[in-house]
């Protein structure tokens, strides 16, 4: 049998369906929205000035940069800002990200290459297939975990370099031989660990736009002559080796390549945190929609899949006091409260996760009556879906349970194209002009009939930058 770089090669070279192309304008401009609205953070203002003081050639538009950069460097700040919302979408039993890396390395190369608008749809399919596939590779069935995450592992950034390798290079029409370098090499690229999901800092935001250019570089290097090995995924010394160990999934990776697309399968987020809280989030604005208040919690259960506990419930002490907006985006206490209180958005929106919310002392206090814990029985749910049950205790003596199996935005719970359409709204609001988001999101909708990506994204260097400041007083 051929090496996996090569199979996935083919795959990468081989048409798309027009079943699965379909899809992929939507994963586009929620990407782009998303990465417009992440603009404006702190974090992106220090990537975009990192970008541009590189002095690179202008091939590409970096989101919110005053003028264009490298494919490799724009690549790296919208992959950046894809990600910094926790707004991005999920690949499940994975539980990885793959538009966040994809979509930025896709956008970069098209743009500097002027392909057409169906060139960068191909592109961004197959890579967003290659990224879900070497996702499945770390999944353990039996386990019902990633092996990646078990170990510490970013599988959104590992995975999304070599998938972001194989969307460059189709872009680069590198051909067979050309791609499975590209991926090969990118597999000494691949990197990240989630250490900051449990303890804080920013660095997790980096992940994907430094996937999105390693798999932008790798293109490139292929492209002028570099090689990578041919077994660099399944090899003893390979990436499965590497970070797996002899926790491996081969088959997973190339069991019906060409015959079953995974992107139908990606959940897109409904709301701004991380997806392990959704369906605490529904739960607590079901209650909501049964007459309960915020002011009537007496105490609250989140019960949820015991693997994700350790990134929304502990250490409790922390959750039930976040940081910041960012902070509060992975605890389990902030957004149930949330989520009893409503907001914005498609029910809990992106001012919900304002650092002065984070640190509102009323949303403190109903945070602490709210405990996390892991409930085995939903494991038999979990991770193909993301289930939660909320009890709560009113101040009156009720005890009242909500429970929610499937994720909305999933494809038991699709989002609707006017429920996209609005998070695409939300995010750009009063950071382009409405004419211009407007344009763009019926440009992008139409990328199918596009003869060139020259310019696509120009429009967003002159995104209205208020940054602001992050963390509580």
């Amino acid at each position: 049998m051929s090496p996996v770089v090569t199979q996935l090669a083919e795959l990468a070279c081989a048409p798309v369906p027009e079943t699965v192309r379909a899809g992929i304008c939507s994963r586009i401009i929620d990407i782009v929205g998303i990465a417009v609205r992440a603009s404006t953070l702190e974090t992106s203002q220090a990537v975009i000035g990192f970008a541009v003081d590189q002095d690179s050639a202008a091939q590409a538009t970096a989101i919110g940069a005053p003028r264009p950069v490298s494919a490799a460097e724009a690549a790296f700040v919208n992959g950046v800002l894809a990600h910094s919302l926790d707004y991005d979408d999920t690949h499940l039993p994975s539980i990885l990200h793959p538009s966040a890396p994809v979509v930025p390395a896709a956008l970069a190369v098209a743009e500097w290459q002027s392909a057409s608008g169906a060139s960068l749809l191909d592109a961004v399919a197959v890579g967003l297939e290659t990224t879900v596939r070497l996702g499945m590779g770390g999944y353990d069935p039996q386990a019902r975990q990633s092996v990646y995450f078990e170990r510490g592992q970013h599988a959104t950034s590992i995975c999304g370099a070599v998938g972001s390798a194989a969307a460059a290079g189709r872009l680069l029409d590198l051909g067979r031989d050309g791609i499975a370098h590209a991926m090969g090499i990118a597999c000494s690229m691949a990197s990240g660990i989630i250490e900051a999901n449990r303890a804080g800092g920013t660095v997790k935001r980096l992940h994907c736009g430094w996937a999105a250019r390693a798999g932008v570089t790798a293109a490139q290097l292929a492209a002028r002559g570099i090689t990578g090995p041919p077994t660099a995924i399944e090899g003893r010394f390979g990436l499965f080796q590497a970070f797996l160990g002899d926790q491996s999934n081969l088959d997973s990776v190339t069991a019906h390549l060409s015959d079953r697309w995974h992107c139908d399968d990606i959940f897109y987020k409904p709301y701004p945190a991380n997806h392990f809280t959704h369906t605490g989030i529904d739960a607590a604005m079901a209650l909501r929609r049964r007459g309960v208040c915020a002011s009537d919690l007496a105490s609250a259960t989140l019960e949820v899949a015991p693997p994700t506990v350790r990134t929304i419930g502990e250490p409790i002490e922390a959750k039930r006091m976040p940081e910041s907006g960012y902070h509060a985006q992975f605890s389990g206490p902030y957004t149930v409260v949330a989520g009893l209180l409503g907001g914005g958005g498609l029910g809990v929106g992106l001012a919900d996760f304002s650092d002065a919310q984070a640190c509102d002392s009323r949303r403190r206090e109903l945070m602490a009556r709210v405990e996390v814990v892991g409930d085995p029985q939903l494991m038999q749910i979990y991770p193909c879906q993301l289930p939660a049950r909320l009890r709560v205790t009113t101040t009156d003596g009720q005890t009242l349970v909500e429970e929610v199996l499937t994720n909305r935005g999933g494809p038991d719970r699709p989002l609707s194209a006017s429920e996209l359409a609005a998070k695409y709204t939300d995010n750009t609001a009063g950071l382009l002009p409405n004419e211009v988001a407007a344009r763009l999101h019926e440009t992008l909708s139409g990328l199918a009939r596009c003869a060139s990506t020259a310019g696509l994204l120009v429009p967003l260097q002159a995104i209205t930058t208020q940054t602001p400041a992050e963390g509580c007083p």
